[in-house]
């Protein structure tokens, strides 16, 4: 009953909604201290949305980002507060963006083209992800030298230890349940590998996968790619095997140019 009736707090509450308002806020972890790649990743590609629906937000680094749910729990990043309500993880931004402020990039799609996009991201957010959860916790080098430190900087002495055996503990429960635990890291580079190979085919010698105008999809792969590109790891297998798709390198850097140089902004 608590349920209903708040999800019909935030119907009725969010449908007055026509506006963007000025104070919205994304909250993320800090980048140059403490972002892990599948976060950076996820945190890029929606800014990379805003920036793309020319929805202006106030970026926020702040060392709890992840436990920001008013549940209390770890929230999947970034994290958009609009007003009094907050919301979290690329898709579901897209969706409330959608129905309470109609702002899409997939409007002009036909329902094939849509279909086609919706299947696109969801293998897209699966695959890399796992593999960018796999390389910065289940690779021991990767794990010891970077990202422990990364997770446990903001944390006290002995914090940062329980804090990153926590996120190392939920991370193998996740690649477990997706069956890549104990797959070796040569299998999931060939799935990410076939995975750039649709893309860069897909992509072809066009400036976004549907045309000339972007959708979704090109804010999540930008996202995912350019933080792979960007982020410097002891282990670089992840950027060498996308690295050798040219048109995917000149994705990246035209979506860059466009909504994060200086001309871009």
């Amino acid at each position: 009953m608590a349920s209903t009736i708040e999800n019909f707090y935030q119907k009725t509450a969010t449908a007055a909604m026509k506006d963007w308002p000025r104070d919205a806020v994304l909250y993320q972890p800090y980048e140059e201290e403490q972002i892990l790649l599948a976060e950076n990743a996820s945190c890029l590609a929606v800014r990379t949305y805003l920036k793309m629906l020319n929805l202006p937000v106030a970026l926020e680094q702040r060392a709890n980002a992840e436990f920001m749910s008013p549940g209390g729990k770890r929230t999947k990043l970034p994290v958009l507060r609009v007003e009094n309500f907050i919301y979290a993880e690329f898709d579901h931004i897209v969706t409330f963006l959608e129905k309470n402020f109609n702002k899409s990039l997939s409007a002009p799609l036909t329902p094939e083209e849509k279909d086609q996009m919706r299947s696109t991201n969801c293998l897209v957010e699966h695959l890399f992800t796992t593999a960018e959860q796999y390389v910065s916790w289940i690779d021991p080098e990767v794990r010891n030298t970077v990202t422990k430190k990364r997770n446990g900087c903001v944390f006290p002495f002995p914090l940062n230890h329980v804090q990153n055996w926590r996120k190392e503990s939920a991370v193998r429960r996740q690649l477990r349940m997706a069956d890549y635990l104990h797959e070796g890291i040569d299998t999931i580079m060939g799935e990410v590998d076939h995975l750039c190979q649709d893309l860069s085919n897909r992509l072809g010698d066009k400036r976004y996968f549907f045309g000339d105008s972007p959708t979704e999809l090109d804010a999540l792969v930008f996202g995912h790619l350019y933080s792979i590109f960007t982020m410097k790891l002891p282990n670089n297998v992840l950027a060498l095997t996308i690295h050798k798709y040219s048109n995917l390198n000149q994705f990246c850097k035209n979506i860059d140019e466009t909504y994060f140089s200086v001309k871009g902004k």
